[in-house]
């Protein structure tokens, strides 16, 4: 039995800021695993609790301390449906008490009492009941609050109630409180619903800053997240942004290909542009399927570049997604082999006239573009140099292929100084590329 209002108060303290909430949210690709909350005596004084609630507090106070350790309750764990019939007289005396609330000391300790229950169920609903009945009643530790906001902003994320998670999860970031990445559970929040998605997008830019800021990378799980809710939103920018992000600091070959194809997609790249966009793919080896090679052929196309169309034909039949028995495949590989010899036995000639003092932007481009395309970044980036020197160059592509030809030597500081002076719809594929120059001058491991 309970002897005083004191008494009950000791234990529901303990069982609301020393409770388990081992919840584990996935807010679609952002993980936030919530820890034990720390254990600490209240500094309030002694609660005045009602009689009627008291009458009800005593059975379930015992009720709870003896399901611990009970063996159906034991037997259970880790089935919540099971722990759910195992505890069901416990959560009907858990109404009971609710209802018999009388004043807000009352409110308090039937939250605590329902966070304990809750956490013994695994039942996220009781917890978050409990939660809220702290904060409700105004009597929780001051101390405490920021926290107990964030785990029910946090509980109503996971069950969908994203207005109700935005509004608590904003107060607890606006109270102070920085740990288990609230920042993006936030936004996940405002991206999860579609009337709000823009507003999360920014927010998780926004987180990502703030963990580069302090000298951490954010999550992979971040990155991917913006980029799906940018590619929903189909904003090039934002799309951008988390692409390059992910692939500078998560460069696997399937985060290229995922990135790369993004940004395909929602760009509305032109196959003038394209090209250096799929070189990108090439140089990664982040193909997804036969697709992503005849997109390549197509760009590049057999008549223009016929060494660069060559490579990517042989690299496609040689990792079994490119069939080249396919007629485009069999033309494009026919129209190429027909044009190499001349265009190889060309390239001299080309150098010269690219060289000379009266030549014109576009003769010193199309000698970059020859000699990247067989591999010749070294004379490449000479000529695109030249062509940048000149009237009426196009300064968009001259910059991205000198930095490809650049980061295709090794020279990733320079590559990137010129990938970040492109501007206008040939930026995402700049930025690309300065993230792969990136990764690439990264020291391994």
């Amino acid at each position: 039995m309970i002897a005083s209002s004191k008494s009950v108060h000791g234990l529901a303290s303990r069982a609301a800021l020393g409770a388990a909430l081992a919840l584990g949210v996935v807010a679609g690709g952002v993980m936030v695993a919530t820890p034990a909350m720390a254990q600490k005596k209240s500094k309030q004084a002694d609660l005045k609790l009602s009689p009627e609630f008291q009458k009800l507090a005593a059975p379930l106070q015992t009720k709870l301390n003896d399901a611990q350790k009970r063996s159906d309750v034991v037997a259970a764990k880790g089935n919540p449906q099971a722990l759910g019939t195992a505890l069901s007289a416990e959560k009907t005396e858990l109404d009971q008490l609710f209802g018999a609330i009388g004043n807000e000391d009352d409110r308090l300790v039937a939250g605590q009492f329902a966070v304990t229950l809750g956490t013994l169920a695994q039942d996220p609903a009781i917890q978050r009941r409990g939660i809220d009945a702290m904060l409700q009643s105004g009597k929780a530790p001051p101390e405490e609050t920021p926290k107990l906001k964030f785990y029910s902003g946090q509980l109503a994320y996971q069950a969908k109630d994203y207005a109700a998670a935005r509004k608590s999860l904003q107060e607890a970031i606006d109270a102070g409180y920085t740990e288990n990445d609230a920042q993006a559970l936030l936004a996940e929040a405002y991206m999860s619903d579609p009337q709000t998605a823009s507003q999360g997008v920014a927010m998780l830019q926004k987180a990502i800053q703030q963990k580069q800021q302090s000298g951490t990378a954010a999550p992979e799980t971040w990155y991917k997240r913006g980029l799906l809710a940018a590619y929903k939103a189909k904003t090039p920018g934002p799309a951008s942004t988390f692409a390059a992000g992910l692939v500078q600091n998560y460069p696997t070959q399937q985060n290229w290909g995922v990135a790369i194809t993004i940004i395909r997609e929602i760009s509305g790249i032109p196959a003038q542009d394209m090209v250096d966009l799929l070189r990108l793919m090439g140089r990664t080896n982040s193909y997804n399927e036969a697709r992503d090679y005849l997109e390549y052929i197509e760009a590049a196309d057999p008549r223009r570049l016929p060494g660069e169309v060559m490579k990517i034909i042989e690299a496609g039949t040689a990792s079994g997604k490119l069939s080249a028995s396919d007629p485009t495949v069999a033309d494009a590989r026919k129209v190429a082999s027909g044009r190499i010899a001349a265009d190889k036995a060309s390239l001299p000639s080309l150098e010269r006239d690219a060289k000379a003092a009266n030549a014109t932007a576009v003769t010193a481009l199309a000698g970059g573009d020859a000699f990247l395309s067989y591999g010749e970044a070294a004379k490449a980036e000479a000529l695109y140099t030249a062509a940048l020197s000149k009237s009426g160059v196009d300064q968009g592509r001259a910059l991205t292929r000198l930095g490809i030809a650049q980061a295709d030597q090794g020279k990733y500081a320079e590559a990137q100084a010129n990938f970040a002076k492109i501007t206008g719809p040939r930026k995402p594929i700049a930025d690309l590329w300065s993230a792969y120059a990136a990764s690439k001058a990264k020291p391994a491991g």
